[in-house]
């Protein structure tokens, strides 16, 4: 595995673990999925940055990066992430990347900024409809699934966890703008998961096609060898979609 340098610098969210290359052209920022770190972008991380900035980070609660102490919703992770751009003077227009979780985070950051945004790449990103896949399960997942929850909230460290405020970054997404007219490519894993019921892929796909109606410069990527983590099981897909996303931003930015 090639290793992905880290530093870590001061924002006025907290102390954060970041990694980047710098090059010229919209910046490639790279949103993890819900606790993930900087290194599960470890297979695409080198190769985009030959011919793009690219930027990666910890948010707060993973990796290097200080523990949260506010509510992780939307808003709050929207805002800690642009302190941190700012901080790495990482100027606009960005090019935003985020995988199941970050992918709620990118849908929100392009609705409330949209003039910082030029491409969205979503890494079978998480939908605000995906809330009620767990309405669709049998009385015994749904009770071990609050059970769980239950857990989150008594622990101190895990109180402020991202996971415990889906249901209001959703409701964040809803409230905000309209999602921008700008390159946006969808890569969804078309590989079931083994204890994911047959219903709950079909849900599921349908709202990956309903993310790339939200742009006319939408586009659909299927990572047929996927399920969840196509940037782990075919990089070179992701990588694509990237890479795609950038060159219809440049073809815009050449149009102006």
């Amino acid at each position: 595995m090639k290793s992905i340098p880290k530093g870590k610098t001061h924002t006025p969210s907290g102390m954060m673990e970041y990694a980047q290359a710098v090059k010229q052209g919209p910046a490639v920022v790279l949103i993890n999925g819900g606790s993930g770190p900087i290194e599960g972008w470890y297979k695409i991380f080198h190769k985009l940055a030959e011919t793009a900035t690219v930027v990666a980070y910890n948010r707060l609660g993973v990796g290097g990066s200080d523990k949260p102490s506010t509510p992780q919703h939307g808003e709050t992770i929207v805002t800690a992430l642009r302190q941190l751009l700012a901080e790495l003077s990482i100027h606009p227009p960005y090019i935003l990347v985020g995988h199941s979780l970050g992918g709620l985070y990118a849908n929100l950051f392009a609705r409330q900024f949209p003039h910082e945004i030029a491409g969205v790449v979503l890494l079978d990103s998480s939908h605000p409809q995906d809330l009620s896949i767990n309405e669709t399960q049998n009385p015994f997942i749904k009770r071990i699934n609050r059970i769980l929850g239950m857990f989150d909230s008594f622990s101190l460290g895990r109180k402020w966890s991202e996971v415990n405020f889906v249901e209001e970054t959703v409701a964040q997404i809803e409230k905000a703008g309209s999602f921008p007219d700008i390159p946006l490519v969808v890569v969804s894993g078309g590989k079931k998961p083994p204890m994911m019921p047959e219903h709950v892929m079909e849900i599921r796909a349908n709202n990956q096609l309903d993310f790339v109606r939200l742009s006319k410069q939408g586009k659909h990527m299927i990572a047929r060898r996927s399920g969840h983590f196509p940037q782990l099981t075919e990089p070179e897909i992701v990588i694509r979609a990237v890479l795609d996303c950038i060159q219809m931003v440049r073809e815009n930015l050449l149009r102006e």
